[in-house]
């Protein structure tokens, strides 16, 4: 039987920790749900658990080979036979697949000497996170067996698609040059994508039942369970962006600096910005989002930026969520209470952006990212206005893709299990004062 090298222990146990914070962030989701609707947390709490149930079985069985394989099709897919199934989890000699380095852990690509077990559960934890994220757009109007279905395939092919493109080395935009450090479009676009797609099926079947406008949920802010939140989630984003340097070494020392200094400065700008358009203290809604912009925006950025970059990107992430904030509360055909759109979605499309705005080679070198030029604001010329076209290239092609595949099964779902909305209560009715032509 094979053994874990001494070598490789360091960067496994790093990985490993970070992971498990990055998985605590599934539960605090629902936590931030309950906090920021101020209603009871059972739904919330049962259908992020329920996420990172279907997350670990699917990914294991199927999803994190599609992702994390060696990729075929010229790097649109990995390879979903490899190691088929539960990651050989069934062969005579799985004690010395899992103790291996994995394929792109291993010298040739990333050299973090990372095993496969320790970096499943990393990445499966992203996927889970991914989905919970996605759960705040339906709130309490989608069954929940709907919702578990929906998981299958978001796991198995709409989240593992984009990291198989962007964060497995062979993946075709990957290998052009695109770059997302820790999932500013494969965590946070691609979950707006997806819960665009569900929000237009959920109002498809509105409008059947007669509805006039969407179903409104006004957020109820519960201040200590808010607070518990987005405490949780600032710490599981230890995990969330300096683990994903994968090794314990100065990149990730650098990035917990940014990532930290950039939610900082997310909060003052945010609450300064909303204060100047309001007149008097934000509430601790804003205090919360403050904080989650400056952590979204930094994410794809955090490997390859400076600290002082990142008080710049939590300042311009601030505006971002203002602004977006009030595109979004125009819509009447959604609702939008918890900010999935107005913070993750815009939020990670402008991180992703600021790659080849920012980017300073003397920060990417020490990672993943060594490939990456000077950004715009430092110099980079037109190889970073390449990476700018590159970004660019990425955004509809992962969007796109991610919204056409959820609301495809979004739709086969609806029709195999007769609608996938629950019936409203009278008391719901009222509460949410729904205008209904019924």
């Amino acid at each position: 039987m094979s053994s874990l090298p001494t070598e490789n222990l360091f960067n496994n146990l790093w990985v490993l920790i970070c992971g498990v914070l990055v998985f605590l962030m599934t539960i605090s989701v629902g936590i931030l749900e309950r906090g920021e609707l101020g209603r009871s947390s059972n739904r919330a709490l049962l259908k992020n658990i329920m996420i990172s149930c279907s997350g670990f079985f699917f990914m294991a069985f199927l999803g994190f080979s599609v992702a994390f394989a060696p990729t075929i099709g010229g790097g649109l897919i990995g390879n979903p036979l490899y190691n088929f199934p539960f990651m050989g989890g069934f062969q005579s000699n799985s004690a010395d697949i899992f103790t291996q380095v994995w394929w792109s852990m291993g010298p040739k690509y990333f050299d973090n000497l990372v095993t496969l077990p320790s970096y499943f559960f990393f990445e499966t934890a992203f996927a889970t996170v991914t989905l919970a994220l996605v759960g705040v757009i339906f709130l309490r109007k989608m069954k929940l067996e709907a919702f578990f279905l929906y998981s299958i395939p978001y796991f198995i092919l709409i989240w593992a698609l984009p990291a198989a493109w962007i964060w497995n080395p062979q993946g075709w935009l990957y290998v052009m040059g695109v770059r997302d450090f820790a999932g500013g479009l494969v965590v946070h676009g691609a979950a707006g994508a997806a819960g665009l797609a569900i929000v237009l099926r959920v109002w498809q079947e509105e409008k059947k039942k007669g509805f006039r406008e969407s179903p409104q949920v006004q957020p109820k802010p519960n201040t200590p369970w808010l607070a518990l939140s987005i405490l949780l989630l600032w710490l599981g984003w230890f995990g969330f962006n300096p683990g994903s340097t994968l090794a314990l070494n100065i990149q990730s020392y650098i990035v917990v600096l940014v990532t930290f200094l950039a939610a900082s400065t997310g909060f003052l700008f945010t609450m300064f910005f909303k204060f100047l358009e309001i007149r008097k203290l934000p509430g601790i809604m804003y205090a919360a989002n403050g904080i989650l912009i400056g952590l979204i925006v930094i994410t794809p950025v955090a490997g390859y930026v400076s600290p002082g970059s990142a008080v710049i990107l939590g300042i311009l992430g601030s505006i971002v969520f203002i602004l977006g904030e009030k595109l979004f509360q125009r819509a009447k055909w959604f609702t939008d209470p918890v900010g999935l759109f107005s913070g993750h979605f815009l939020g990670g499309i402008f991180g992703f952006i600021m790659v080849a705005f920012f980017a300073q080679y003397s920060y990417a070198s020490f990672g993943g990212g060594s490939s990456l030029p000077n950004g715009i604001l430092f110099g980079g010329g037109m190889q970073a206005v390449h990476q700018l076209g590159l970004q660019l290239l990425a955004l509809p092609a992962v969007l796109f893709t991610v919204f056409v595949l959820s609301y495809v099964f979004m739709w086969i779902i609806s029709k195999g299990i007769h609608g996938i909305i629950k019936e409203y209560t009278a008391e719901e009715l009222s509460e949410q004062k729904i205008k209904s032509g019924a």
